[in-house]
């Protein structure tokens, strides 16, 4: 007998793709975690073509997840805990478009299961600003490269690992303690 698990999966933007990939990585319920580039209007765009700022993509992560173990719901609760969705195509030093706080849905239920946290977060007042997270229809993913899968894991002591994804990891393990995937002994 064969059991099948059902998946869903989020499209989120939140700045560098190298941040939310770590901390989604490590998020029990994800089966799978792709950084690339979604809400541009060029085909297959490459990094460098994203970071000049003119194929209108934002660094997002594709999450597939297993509802059973974590709702959508609280996908996004911890996206809006690793990002800043004050700041419009920014975040920290980072600046553009591609940087942007975006969400994008996949179909009607997402769309108001996101609208829902969006209100949650906003009358919770955990930032000091109004929330300005794009909010639209789940575009075209393209992956980004190879060297962009699981940065983290495999630069962790590039300056900017160390000093701006490491933090945001931090943040998310002892928020979320109680969410994080169990290590291999």
């Amino acid at each position: 007998m064969s059991e099948t698990t059902r998946t869903e999966t989020a499209l989120l933007g939140g700045g560098c793709f190298w941040c939310l990939d770590a901390v989604y990585r490590n998020l029990n319920g994800v089966k799978e975690v792709v950084s690339g580039y979604a809400g541009g209007h060029v085909p297959n765009p490459s990094y460098e073509q994203v970071c000049g700022k003119g194929t209108g993509h934002a660094e997002v992560v594709r999450v597939v997840f297993d509802p059973a173990v974590i709702s959508y719901a609280d996908i996004l609760r911890i996206f809006f805990t690793i990002h800043d969705p004050t700041t419009k195509d920014r975040q920290g030093a980072d600046v553009g478009p591609q940087y942007r706080s975006a969400i994008f849905t996949a179909g009607a239920e997402q769309e108001r299961t996101a609208r829902q946290v969006m209100e949650e977060i906003a009358r919770e007042g955990l930032y000091a600003g109004p929330i300005v997270t794009e909010l639209a229809p789940m575009p075209e993913f393209w992956p980004a490269e190879p060297e962009h899968q699981d940065y983290f894991a495999r630069n962790p002591w590039s300056g900017y690992c160390r000093a701006v994804v490491a933090p945001k990891v931090a943040k998310f393990r002892k928020s979320f303690a109680h969410r994080l995937k169990e290590r291999a002994a």
